[in-house]
């Protein structure tokens, strides 16, 4: 899936950090799981591989893993 495929993820705040949002969008089971596609190298964000759990992930921005993709909104 690319990101022109990728479905759309409303979130409450301006932002999201990595691992969080793995979990809200049932890209990762859990916390652990997350972690450990992060440090895998599995997630990326904008095109570009992401390593840290704490990212801060903003509107517009794509994450993908093993082919799945989100674009996220923002309430705020």
């Amino acid at each position: 899936m690319s990101a022109n495929e990728a479905f759309d993820l409303e979130i409450r705040d301006e932002s999201i950090r990595l691992g969080q949002l793995l979990k809200l969008a049932n890209l990762a089971e859990d916390g652990i799981h997350a972690k450990e596609l992060i440090s895998e190298g599995a997630v990326t964000v904008n095109g570009q591989v992401e390593t840290r759990r704490g990212a801060q992930i903003h509107q517009n921005d794509v994450v993908c893993v093993n082919g799945e993709c989100v674009k996220i909104s923002s309430r705020a």
